[in-house]
């Protein structure tokens, strides 16, 4: 069985080929400096910035905090080689985050866990099994039920004044809601939980405070249910048959609900900007179903929630599309930047619907550690949207849409806020 760690240990380099097909030459190191991924500058524009970082190939050098670099995969099937190769590569941190101060805003999202986010063969395949085993449980009717009667109460709370902000009224509250009840959480422990999810990935010196509350919450959560079940995740996974000990438990449940909740939220939040800003949706707000699924896939194309991450190490010294990689680099999949090489253009015909063809967006990751919450998170967003556009058909942004701010971070692609206006919705 896994053990939380007490000492950090080293990668060790493997005799296995990488199955990457491979150009037979290295790129040279280039004489740039790496691109900055953080700060308000990259939140504003960060299309212009992958354009830039395209340009000097494949995968390019970037600094995702100051002081911490990385390279950046931003082409579309070395994106795809990468996810796929667990040979050449691992997803195990400890070695690269001996390189980073302790204190760094990046190890919350980056440090390693005990999770099948940074676990490898057999270690990661018990620690998903159980994810994707309890996720299984989720009986969809059952799950768009719970999301309409959150959305309802919600919607409730701010639909009689007329304006709202949707990220902090709404999109942001409706996947906690659900998703803790999925875990038991108790009610006076929401607002904590939120606090943590939103400030560990915001990369700034609050983050290690943020992730170390929302694991006191969990840790809490999962002792006592040990002592006395109930008929929630919390209780399942601890009787899971792959026998996870108090402290896997807490990491599994800590990495589900931040997949479920962040990500959710911004995927929700990003569509409904597009629906109030975009030409193309004027006058459709009462759309339904197709609208909100248009809108939802438009934006994991173009403003995937999670815009940068998938991190992996190579096991040794390697060479990707051309690029030289040292082993243990830090290397992060751009899907933002991926998806916009590879998709049609935003306001092509073929961004209505589903695709077909020989790409998918990488919004979801690919490879043995693609996102096992794709079709809750999927089905919780589209619910979300059809819930408010039913009930409010006459929304419209309360401030220009130039004005919208994002927050910073490389991880994420996620508005500061989304204020609207509307006709109060009588009593």
């Amino acid at each position: 069985m896994t053990t939380p760690i007490a000492q950090p240990t080293t990668a060790q380099p493997t005799t296995a080929q990488p199955t990457t097909a491979q150009p037979s030459t290295a790129q040279p190191p280039t004489a740039q400096p790496p691109t900055a991924l953080h700060g308000p500058a990259f939140a504003a524009d960060p299309q212009t910035v992958y354009e830039r970082l395209r340009r000097q190939g494949p995968v390019a050098p970037v600094e995702i905090a100051p002081g911490v670099g990385a390279l950046l995969v931003t082409d579309y099937q070395a994106a795809l080689d990468l996810l796929r190769d667990t040979d050449t590569y691992s997803k195990d941190s400890r070695a690269w985050q001996q390189t980073v101060p302790p204190d760094s805003p990046l190890l919350p999202v980056l440090g390693y866990r005990p999770t099948a986010l940074f676990s490898d063969g057999e270690t990661h395949a018990r620690y998903r099994q159980v994810i994707t085993d309890g996720l299984a449980l989720l009986e969809p009717h059952l799950l768009q039920r719970r999301v309409a009667e959150v959305a309802h109460r919600l919607i409730g709370t701010f639909g009689a004044t007329g304006t709202a902000d949707l990220i902090a009224d709404y999109a942001r509250r409706l996947p906690v809601h659900v998703v803790t009840t999925w875990f038991g959480v108790p009610d006076e422990h929401r607002e904590r939980l939120v606090a943590g999810i939103v400030g560990m990935i915001e990369s700034t010196r609050q983050a290690v405070t943020a992730y170390a509350d929302l694991v006191a919450v969990v840790t809490a959560m999962v002792a006592e249910r040990r002592e006395r079940p109930r008929h929630d995740l919390t209780s399942w996974f601890l009787t899971h048959p792959a026998g996870l000990d108090n402290d896997e438990v807490v990491r599994q449940i800590t990495l589900t609900m931040i997949a479920g909740n962040e990500p959710t939220t911004n995927l929700i939040g990003n569509a409904l900007r597009r629906l109030l800003t975009d030409a193309r949706y004027a006058g459709s707000l009462f759309g339904g179903a197709m609208t909100a699924h248009q809108a939802i896939d438009e934006v994991l194309w173009h403003e995937p929630p999670l815009a940068n991450l998938s991190a992996h190490y190579p096991r040794c010294d390697t060479v990707l599309h051309g690029r030289a990689i040292p082993a243990g680099s830090l290397v992060l999949v751009s899907y933002a930047a991926a998806n916009s090489e590879a998709a049609p253009p935003a306001d092509s015909p073929d961004t209505a619907g589903l695709r077909s063809g020989e790409s998918a967006h990488l919004a979801w990751a690919a490879g043995p550690h693609a996102c096992p919450a794709r079709d809750p998170a999927l089905l919780i967003a589209i619910t979300a949207v059809e819930q408010l556009t039913s009930r409010i058909g006459d929304l419209e942004l309360a401030e220009p849409a130039d004005t919208l701010r994002w927050r910073p971070g490389p991880f994420h692609r996620a508005l500061v806020r989304l204020p609207v206006r509307f006709t109060p919705l009588a009593g």
